[in-house]
């Protein structure tokens, strides 16, 4: 059996992997990371692919942008080879480094994500529980009536109900699972019932307490959220509609007036471009900084 997995893990070493055995050293949270983004990868695994992904796009990003600047990089060949050696190699050393660092976010992301799937539905799982704890149902049973129903927060009770099923103790399941559990709220409420359970305390009315305490804080959250708001819309107001339009029409009518004829035909599709990602990143921004619960 050994020899087996030592020949399936031989097997599965490929191309990167001492590339990404050489720069495991150097991310030492990563594997914290990945076990708190519920990313079954492990930290070898998971560098290896982000090199190879930061190959390939760091090639086609590469071939595209020297197709694009092929004109200007034979100007420069004859009349500035300083900056001919610049713009043509300072790509191949920033592009992958560039590329490379935007992958590694991704555990990152998958944290706050899972942050926010499990925020969103934890005080109706708590309540849940509470309500069965309450009317005399053993605290494993409402584990298991939880792990259903509730999204990403019925996922990590299905994981305690699995460890306690396999004989570990319910206070020793419950801190193995919130050790790499991104949701504060989802950690508080069940340290509280850790602490019920060693205290010997009722665990229905210090868990009802902590909810009543969770749901205080998230509606504080979305008031804080429609207060942030408001100037975010005006910026949006100034700088994606406004600026723009007027910019617009007032350059036109100076052109006109100076003989110029108006816009160049290549300005109006990139400022096109400009006005568009400028609104796409507001708008991203509003979306990604609204809290969403359900309370």
């Amino acid at each position: 059996m050994v020899i087996k997995a030592e020949a399936k893990a031989a097997k599965k070493k490929g191309l990167l992997t001492p590339v990404a055995e050489l720069l495991a050293p150097r991310f030492p949270d990563l594997k914290k990371k990945l076990k708190t983004a519920d990313m079954d990868d492990n930290t070898v695994d998971f560098l290896e692919r982000t090199v190879s992904s930061t190959l390939l796009i760091s090639a086609g990003l590469l071939i595209l942008g020297y197709i694009l600047l092929m004109e200007r990089l034979g100007f420069f060949l004859e009349n500035d080879i300083v900056m001919f050696l610049v713009v043509a190699v300072a790509p191949l050393v920033v592009m992958p480094v560039a590329v490379f660092a935007y992958l590694m976010l991704y555990p990152e992301a998958a944290i706050i994500r899972r942050q926010r799937e499990m925020d969103y539905e934890i005080v109706f799982a708590g309540r849940h529980i509470t309500i069965a704890l309450k009317s005399g149902m053993p605290l494993f049973d409402t584990f298991v009536g939880a792990s259903t129903g509730y999204g990403a927060v019925s996922k990590e009770f299905a994981k305690i109900v699995d460890q306690v099923v396999l004989g570990v103790p319910v206070g020793q399941a419950i801190r193995d699972v919130v050790q790499y559990n991104p949701s504060k709220y989802f950690t508080r409420m069940l340290i509280q019932i850790t602490n019920s359970l060693s205290s010997g305390a009722d665990v229905g009315s210090s868990l009802e307490n902590v909810l009543d305490q969770i749901s205080k804080e998230q509606l504080i959250s979305l008031k804080e959220y429609s207060q942030k708001l408001t100037p975010v819309v005006m910026f949006y107001m100034v700088f994606g509609i406004i600026i723009p339009t007027l910019g617009v029409v007032l350059t036109t009518v100076i052109l006109s007036a100076m003989g110029g004829g108006g816009f160049p035909p290549i300005i109006l599709p990139i400022v096109f471009v400009i006005v568009s990602l400028i609104q796409f990143l507001f708008l991203g921004f509003i979306e990604s900084s609204r809290p969403k619960y359900l309370i």
